[in-house]
């Protein structure tokens, strides 16, 4: 299989594949910031402790550790994760694709939605943003739209419905 043709399975250029805000980067980045801190915090005490003695260097060793990966999933690894998540709708499902290692591609149809929920912590809701939920008969085609504009959430939320209750209605 070619590269192109396994790109076109994931993300069919045809459709209107829609974002996910960056504002999850930041959300995501949050964690990250933490771990750095930790990080941050082990390599200052063995410092003050002294990287010579045996407890200094076992401050050194996990906090360089923590720190070094806090760092490359905050630069490398969160942003490029945001970017591939995307949804598109269809007449008949909605597309759901996110992943760069391992790459997801949901194929929700509107008849067999139960739930739509949208959800947005503190701090997702501080950036103005929120997750719709997807609850279908099959926990197998569950999904989930992390990142999405709070407007644009509602909006997906009530299209989604009245898609599902259409075909809802046609069986």
């Amino acid at each position: 299989m070619s590269t192109s043709a396994a790109d076109r399975l994931f993300v069919d250029p045809d459709l209107s594949w829609q974002p996910v805000s960056r504002a999850l980067v930041t959300e995501r980045r949050i964690p990250a910031a933490l771990v750095g801190l930790v990080g941050l915090a082990l390599v200052t005490g063995a410092l003050l402790v002294g990287v010579g003695s045996g407890g200094g260097l076992a401050l050194l060793v996990p906090g360089v550790v923590l720190l070094l990966g806090a760092v490359v999933a905050f630069f490398f690894v969160i942003p490029r994760i945001v970017a591939s998540w995307r949804y598109a709708e269809r007449d008949q499902d909605l597309l759901v694709s996110h992943g760069r290692l391992l790459r997801r591609l949901s194929v929700v149809p509107y008849g067999r939605m139960q739930v739509i929920d949208v959800s947005s912590n503190p701090i997702s809701q501080r950036l103005g943003i929120a997750t719709v939920s997807l609850v279908t008969a099959s926990a197998a085609t569950d999904s989930q739209i992390p990142g999405l504009p709070t407007e644009v959430a509602h909006d997906l939320r009530d299209r989604l419905a009245a898609k599902g209750e259409a075909a809802a209605a046609g069986l």
